[in-house]
């Protein structure tokens, strides 16, 4: 599954595989991918150091990058407590209501609420960069736009291709014309935040839109038939995150939740604002129910919702209270049948990408 791209790259097959978890990073990037470790949840530059060494010394000298999130415009002068001060008593009073009539236990004295939104700030995310540049990382890319001038031009003068994900063809040409190196073309089965387009007519339209820069196709990708689709439709690769979930190497801290993500359909996700305040698929919960409920108070733009909702999501995820208990994940979940290692994913995607164009070269009378 060789391309263009990918022979750049320096690796095997066109699939890039964004995930939070380093093991699974460097996983991929082992069975002969191109695996990116997500940023967002390092608010301290040392752990991800920390793990930028784990991985170095994981990934057999194969490449990798990072993905943060990072907005395109700064904010001046505005703290997190700043933000918090924002969020309406009211909001926090129905996430209390709901937690109790699902009877979650609040956290121990003292301890940490767990992970909070906080890698969306400018500064968080520039200590992130001022760590990764350290290492030998080949690709950055951004999940909200294009990252600021000055961050384009740094990683460009380290070697280091630039990528940002798109919702439409117009987001694309913003892309192109900031100077990225790589669009990923992000449909609307996709897990995490989406736009309205699905993959069939989104990956033509900014391949076409953005030529000849590569692209990359991402939303409801996990099967070789379906790496051999978005070849087909003039991507340069696949970008995929959900299918990597419920992977040996993968580090859910929830039994519960990996049952949940195995026994899910296709249908059992919901594009929801509930968790960062942005539409956002994931599955489909009592915790997203209550949110996109009329009724309800309604959700809160970006950060305030994932600031507010931050320590509820960690003691739901802590007492594994199932019918609250969620994550982003796109479509695909209803093929992730099994847990399996990465290497194990990487067989099969190879296996359908080789009776995929084999089917077409019979079609063609090729074969």
């Amino acid at each position: 599954m060789q391309t263009e791209l990918s022979k750049r790259l320096g690796v095997e097959h066109a699939v890039f595989g964004f995930t939070p978890f380093p093991a699974v990073a460097a996983a991929i990037s082992r069975a002969g991918g191109f695996g990116v470790l997500g940023a967002v949840r390092y608010t301290a530059p040392d752990d991800l150091a920390r793990d930028l060494d784990w991985m170095q010394d994981h990934v057999d000298g194969r490449p990798y990058g990072l993905d943060v999130v990072m907005p395109a415009k700064k904010v001046e002068g505005v703290s997190e407590a700043d933000v918090e001060a924002m969020i309406p008593e009211s909001h926090r009073q129905f996430v209390e209501d709901t937690l109790a009539r699902h009877g979650v236990p609040g956290l121990a004295e003292g301890e940490a609420a767990g992970w909070r939104i906080t890698g969306w700030m400018e500064q968080v995310a520039r200590g992130q960069l001022d760590v990764a540049f350290d290492y030998p990382i080949k690709l950055l890319a951004n999940a909200l736009g294009s990252p600021p001038a000055d961050v384009v031009a740094r990683a460009h003068e380290r070697g280091v291709l630039v990528a940002a994900l798109a919702g439409s063809a117009r987001h694309a040409r913003k892309h192109a014309e900031a100077g990225l190196d790589i669009v990923v073309a992000q449909g609307y089965e996709a897990g995490g935040h989406t736009g309205e387009i699905a993959s069939m007519v989104l990956t033509p339209e900014v391949t076409e839109a953005v030529a000849p820069l590569p692209v990359l196709a991402a939303g409801g990708i996990g099967g070789g038939e379906q790496v051999a689709a978005a070849l087909a439709l003039g991507a340069q690769g696949v970008w995929l995150g959900s299918v990597w979930l419920t992977t040996t190497e993968a580090d859910l801290h929830s039994p519960a939740l990996t049952r949940k993500l195995l026994a899910a359909g296709s249908g059992d996700t919901v594009r929801s604002r509930a968790l960062t305040g942005k539409p956002a698929r994931q599955l489909r919960t009592a915790w997203t129910d209550a949110w996109d409920d009329p009724a309800g108070p309604g959700t809160l733009p970006m950060p305030l919702q994932g600031l507010l909702v931050a320590e509820a999501v960690s003691r739901i995820q802590k007492y594994e209270v199932e019918p609250l208990l969620g994550t982003p994940v796109g479509q695909i979940v209803g093929r992730m049948t099994a847990e399996r290692s990465v290497q194990a994913v990487f067989d099969d995607l190879t296996s359908g990408f080789e009776k995929a164009v084999a089917r077409l070269n019979r079609i063609a009378g090729r074969a």
